[in-house]
């Protein structure tokens, strides 16, 4: 492989001299690399981050989980533009899963080997704190040794507000009931212009990132995400990418990046560009240099694809995501990958790629 002493691209030359002397890239070198067509010389920098991360003897171990999501409700107040999953109370198609309906997916699930329940769900009025509460101890009560990645930033200021809760309170009450970590969802972009047009109810930034703190106070680890190919432009990325890495540098309480390039088909959102797979490459690999402050940056195999996934793995990627087993969300907004893959498919992937797959969970 090449080394990125070798680079020739003067830009990249200097990114390049940074990374190996551990000094962290600024903002306008984000920009640079967002923009650059030397698209492989900036994958051998990424791959040099991720090298430095994951130790020699790790490198080319990729993680994969089996898990199954719960999406226990599609009733929703926000109803986001960007939404393709989301309905109102009353509709044709709108759905909340008892707490027996929810007990029985699991039981079904732990028949396929699962490690991890994925939830994530809609601002559904109609549900206590309680329903949340009892879906946790139910899944534990299943099988305790299942791993719980539970509800986003969005729906924890939602249960603390009609529950009267203090955030750092609702995180002792669902650590006690069985919360293991908290997935990255709700940040979309952070910039409230941008916010405002795709996603005008939900909370802010500022918002999303005072929970996240929270819940790295309460010993949480969580992911971050970012939705990117909608309405954003390039300094909106590196915007996000800056205020995700300050509160790494405050908590270390993010474990994984997690880009997800946004489905428009089906939702509200008239999108202003198609990201190519050269743009793809150029977000997560800047994603991996930028944030070196965060452990493992997640390519969701299930929003990109076998095959670009697949490329990502040589863009510093190291987590292709899990099984999935009962998605909806992103296949609602017309994600044309199958809803589930199995433990030997991500495996196949994986291998593909000159790769050695590794099973865990979202604790690592």
């Amino acid at each position: 492989m090449m080394n990125i002493d070798l680079i020739k691209n003067p830009t990249l030359r200097r990114v390049a001299d940074k990374v190996r002397s551990g000094v962290p890239v600024d903002e306008n070198d984000a920009l640079a690399m967002l923009a650059t067509a030397d698209v492989v010389e900036l994958g051998l920098i990424a791959d040099s981050v991720r090298r430095r991360i994951n130790g020699a003897t790790a490198y080319y171990g990729v993680y994969y989980g089996v898990n199954m999501n719960l999406n226990y409700t599609n009733v929703c107040e926000l109803r986001c533009p960007l939404c393709a999953y989301s309905r109102d109370e009353g509709d044709a198609d709108a759905f909340t899963l008892s707490l027996d309906e929810i007990e029985q997916r699991v039981r079904r699930a732990v028949g396929f080997g699962i490690d991890e329940v994925h939830i994530v769900g809609g601002l559904n009025p109609a549900l206590s704190l309680e329903y949340f509460t009892e879906m946790l101890r139910r899944i534990k009560r299943v099988k305790p040794e299942l791993f719980i990645v539970a509800f986003t930033a969005t729906e924890y200021d939602y249960f603390a507000r009609r529950s009267g809760m203090s955030i750092s309170g609702l995180f002792r009450v669902m650590i006690d009931a069985g919360l293991g970590a908290l997935p990255g969802g709700g940040a979309e972009i952070f910039d409230p212009g941008v916010r405002g047009r795709i996603a005008p109810r939900k909370i802010s930034g500022e918002r999303w990132l005072a929970v996240m703190r929270e819940a790295h106070h309460a010993g949480l680890k969580t992911n971050a995400t970012m939705l990117y190919n909608h309405i954003e432009n390039p300094s909106h990325i590196v915007d996000h990418l800056s205020r995700i890495r300050d509160l790494q540098n405050e908590t270390g309480g993010f474990k994984t990046f997690v880009p997800l390039p946004f489905h428009p088909e089906n939702t509200a959102l008239a999108v202003e560009k198609q990201a190519t797979g050269f743009d793809d490459i150029r977000i997560y690999a800047t994603a991996r240099v930028y944030l070196h402050n965060i452990p493992h940056l997640k390519g969701l195999w299930m929003y990109l694809g076998e095959k670009l996934a697949q490329v990502m793995l040589h863009f510093g990627v190291d987590d292709i995501g899990a099984t999935y087993h009962y998605e909806k969300v992103v296949h609602a907004a017309g994600a044309t990958t199958d809803d589930v893959g199995s433990e030997e498919r991500l495996r196949r992937i994986i291998e593909n790629a000159g790769m050695t797959p590794v099973r865990a969970t979202a604790a690592y």
